[in-house]
């Protein structure tokens, strides 16, 4: 049996919690920042886990996280 390639655009946009979750940052933190609140941007900078509708997607393309 080959071995599963990882795709590594989703390596480097998802990590592993330990329980098998997945972990991704925020979106709208990227640019355009003047005119967002300073408690919306601190929201924003953290990481939160993956919809449950889409963490079967991600364990596709990480086959060994």
């Amino acid at each position: 049996m080959p071995k599963l390639k990882t795709r590594k655009s989703a390596a480097k946009r998802f990590r592993t919690t330990g329980s098998g979750k997945f972990l991704r940052r925020q979106t709208h933190r990227a640019h355009l920042l003047e005119h967002k609140g300073t408690s919306r941007k601190r929201r924003l900078a953290g990481t939160v886990v993956v919809n449950e509708r889409d963490a079967e997607n991600v364990r596709l393309m990480l086959p060994y996280a």
